[in-house]
């Protein structure tokens, strides 16, 4: 009688856990898939040849979220390219090398995704010279292509090195054939105005930027987008504009002054080290309808901007989840 007993309280717990507003937690990770994929479906679908990049959170590369894993081929095969942060430097302090062990677990998934067809894109923070010469040089032998940013606000062009690591003036219209990218997302600390932010990174020749879609809350012009797409010494370039998926910002156009004191069902936690960002509960359909499935969505009106791909942060949102809402912070 006792073991009818705790069947039937377990099974009862089971169904209330899984009828609440998050997920089983060995769903965290598929949910994130489905995201993903399902983004990269509708964007496609509008834009064929629409690039999908999602950053860090590697482990949803593989079924089990190992290295050894096996690949997640539905979710490879709806992206185009991986972000990889610190993956030579940055990941313990910028401008410091990342320790052996953490440098091999983040490379062995770097690696599967380049051998399922996938760009690797790292960004390693340094700016001592030589340390930039041996990021670009280590992540060139793997056949990733890097930036090397001095600051980790990405809100400026390094000016070492002068020009772009393999500087190539041939037309690049997918990741896979880029040499080198700009990795530049908060351009209002060093800009006062929108034109100089533009004109100053079209003067430039690298294969690819990514960039917020917004300068100063404003959403930037096709018109603007078209002139970044021209390299100076010639060809084309990608355009790509930043998007977080996992965690809402508090100075983005959809975000409501309310949502601090009645936050919707969907938000989560601040980032204790980004305020002002919240984690979200990704797989939720009002989330997602902020992120794409209308005009006013942020993925169509990156769409309708004339980009040529959205760069997905915060795809690591996962943890937060598997660890109960527990932050963790590697700087």
């Amino acid at each position: 009688m006792k073991q009818i007993l705790v069947v039937l309280i377990t099974s009862a717990f089971t169904i209330l856990c899984r009828c609440g507003t998050e997920p089983d937690t060995t769903d965290y990770k598929q949910y994130m898939r489905d995201l993903v994929q399902n983004m990269s479906s509708y964007a496609k679908n509008i834009h064929p040849g629409f690039q999908i990049v999602p950053q860090n959170g590697p482990e949803i590369l593989t079924l089990d979220g190992t290295t050894t894993g096996s690949p997640a081929t539905a979710y490879l095969s709806a992206i185009d390219g991986v972000g990889r942060e610190d993956l030579f430097y940055g990941y313990d302090a910028d401008n410091t090398l990342t320790p052996a062990e953490s440098r091999d677990y983040m490379l062995a998934f770097a690696a599967l995704a380049r051998n399922n067809g996938v760009q690797v894109l790292t960004t390693d923070y340094c700016s001592t010279p030589a340390y930039v010469d041996s990021s670009y040089s280590w992540n060139a032998a793997h056949n990733f292509i890097s930036f090397a940013a001095d600051s980790r606000e990405l809100d400026r062009i390094p000016t070492y090195p002068v020009q772009p690591y393999v500087v190539n003036s041939g037309t690049v219209t997918t990741l896979t054939g880029a040499k080198n990218f700009l990795y530049l997302i908060a351009p209002d600390v060093r800009y006062a105005v929108k034109d100089s932010f533009i004109n100053a990174i079209a003067a430039t020749n690298y294969d690819v930027f990514i960039i917020d879609a917004f300068f100063k809350g404003e959403s930037l012009a096709a018109s603007d987008v078209a002139k970044l797409k021209n390299k100076p010494n010639g060809g084309t370039r990608l355009v790509i504009a930043y998007l977080s998926i996992g965690e809402a910002e508090d100075y983005r156009f959809y975000w409501q002054e309310s949502w601090k004191d009645n936050p919707p069902a969907w938000l989560a936690g601040e980032n204790p080290n980004w305020p002002g960002n919240y984690k979200v509960r990704y797989w939720d359909p009002n989330w997602q309808a902020i992120l794409y499935g209308s005009t006013n969505a942020y993925l169509d009106r990156i769409l309708a901007g004339g980009f040529d791909g959205a760069y997905l942060d915060i795809i690591e949102a996962f943890e937060y989840f598997e660890n109960s809402g527990k932050w963790w912070n590697p700087y």
